[in-house]
């Protein structure tokens, strides 16, 4: 994802996204909180080289990070009368292990900027 606009074609190609997708980071959001365009009950979104996306542009990838994790927090866990099930939607961010360090300080950084008002 060297660009915004990679990302986003990625995600639409890769969740075959609906086409009334808008191509900025709400209508990703969006999305990634609905699921109802696809037919399965759980899916994994595995995001490869995480630590490299958007390598120029550090508040698009801080955006595409925060977009994510929201969504990631919208279906981390169902709470259902007979339990707790796993959400429809878990996302792996996965980087060389050199750049781990990297990646858990952006994440870090990103959920921080969340939790504050």
């Amino acid at each position: 994802m060297r660009d915004t606009d990679a990302a986003f074609r990625q995600f639409y190609d890769g969740l075959r996204l609906p086409d009334y997708f808008g191509w900025n980071w709400d209508a990703l959001s969006d999305c990634l909180r609905d699921l109802k365009w696809l037919s399965a009950d759980h899916h994994v979104l595995i995001f490869k080289a995480a630590d490299e996306a958007l390598p120029s542009n550090t508040s698009g990838r801080r955006l595409l990070f925060k977009t994510l994790l929201r969504a990631g927090q919208h279906w981390s866990f169902t709470q259902r009368p007979e339990g707790i099930e796993l959400g429809r939607l878990t996302i792996v961010m996965a980087c060389d292990a050199g750049a781990v360090p990297f990646l858990q300080g952006q994440l870090r950084s990103c959920l921080d900027e969340m939790a504050s008002p």
